[in-house]
């Protein structure tokens, strides 16, 4: 297996990279946004409250009210 970083060599120390600069490098990547899980959440603050109204809306549709 090689660094994904630089390509050399893993060290079980340190895997799946070859080195802590390299585990660094990683790392600082991941902290500056550079690497980014992919999302279907919106990112617009507008859209996710559109989606959470219409969500609830649902809900609440959906729900029996309860009569005493």
């Amino acid at each position: 297996m090689s660094c994904p970083i630089c390509s050399k060599e893993t060290d079980a120390k340190f895997r799946p990279f070859c080195s802590k600069r390299c585990a660094d490098v990683d790392l600082g990547r991941w902290m500056t946004g550079a690497y980014a899980v992919p999302s279907q959440d919106p990112d617009d603050e507008d859209e996710l409250m559109e989606e959470l109204e219409k969500a609830l809306g649902e809900i609440a549709s959906n729900t029996p009210r309860k009569t005493h």
